[in-house]
């Protein structure tokens, strides 16, 4: 792991960071408890790519950039401004769901209050909104920057080409990181592409190009940051690879069986919340009664959240085409 004050962060900076990768995963794991007792439909988890998305979020200026995120996204979106309520709101479908009013299945991140862009169901479309906000910024020559994220499945749909070359060709502020956890639901990568890194595709387009470790946040801050001020500066687009790892199945209705136990096992080692507060403990960051009071303030916020969204009322039925066509008065 990358010494976090050669990257430009501070301890506070840390122990923030390890505090929203913890809230999402104890989420993410409450959600998951609540599937299995019959109380929520579906769950796409985020276990294992905490420290990628926490990495890339801190370097970003979350009052003025935009996300275009993908359904595995929570510890982002959370960094971004997501509350556990809505979170858990969206997850049991009920009315006050700031997503939807509750009429679409939970990863269908959207919040503009907090620039947070609506998310289709429709594989890596979220690559081309992105690159559409970017355009507007360079336009109008705004400081800012448009951030998509994808697994490396989406990385075979026609959208992630077409807007990456779209970027390419008007060297735009957008940055598209891939989270590589080295399966589209149950396709290894080597079935995927045969490229040696998806990052190298960057050429193609004429942007730049760069993999990092994605279980290491320091070192994915490190490079957003680089890639933000590029983006900025007027230097064009950047395609980031960060190679991560996937804990769960690759939802609550996928049996991962196709993954070997050994191979399983090896992905736990190497969790990414583990060995952050591993660095933390080595390096004097946090003692152990800090990690003691962060659980047990985390465990309040979930509870309460949950106990919140299940009791909150589900959306009407007459709310079901609401904001879905345009209403015309014409009275």
């Amino acid at each position: 792991m990358r010494d976090h004050k050669e990257v430009g962060l501070t301890a506070d900076d840390v122990k923030e960071m390890y505090r929203t990768m913890l809230l999402s995963r104890k989420m993410d794991e409450r959600m998951w408890l609540l599937n299995r007792a019959g109380k929520l439909p579906f769950v796409i988890s985020c276990q294992g790519q905490e420290a990628t998305q926490v990495g890339a979020a801190y370097a970003l200026d979350k009052e003025v950039d935009v996300l275009s995120p993908y359904y595995r996204d929570l510890a982002l979106v959370t960094h971004f401004g997501m509350t556990p309520l809505e979170t858990m709101l969206s997850a049991f479908a009920k009315e006050g769901d700031i997503q939807s009013g509750g009429r679409q299945m939970p990863g269908h991140f959207s919040k503009k209050a907090n620039n947070i862009l609506t998310q289709g169901s429709t594989v890596t479309t979220q690559v081309l909104h992105a690159v559409g906000a970017a355009y507007k910024f360079k336009i109008d020559n705004e400081k800012r920057v448009a951030l998509t994220t994808l697994g490396e499945g989406s990385t075979s749909q026609g959208d992630f080409h077409e807007g990456l070359n779209f970027a390419g060709v008007h060297k735009l502020p957008v940055i598209c990181l891939i989270e590589n956890n080295e399966y589209a639901i149950s396709v290894p990568a080597k079935l995927q592409y045969a490229a040696e890194k998806l990052s190298d595709r960057a050429v193609g387009y004429g942007i730049h190009g760069e993999r990092v470790d994605g279980n290491d946040p320091f070192a994915v801050y490190e490079v957003m940051k680089k890639a933000r001020e590029r983006a900025i500066n007027g230097e064009g687009a950047s395609l980031i690879e960060a190679m991560s790892t996937r804990l769960t199945a690759h939802s609550s209705d996928d049996d991962d069986s196709y993954r070997a136990i050994e191979e399983r096992e090896k992905n736990k080692e190497a969790d990414c919340i583990a060995h952050l507060k591993k660095y933390m403990v080595e390096n004097d960051i946090a003692e152990d009664s800090w990690f003691v009071e962060i659980e047990d303030e985390l465990k309040v916020i979930i509870k309460d959240a949950t106990k919140e969204a299940e009791a909150a009322p589900y959306p009407k039925a007459e709310d079901a085409l609401k904001n879905v066509y345009e209403e015309v008065n014409n009275g």
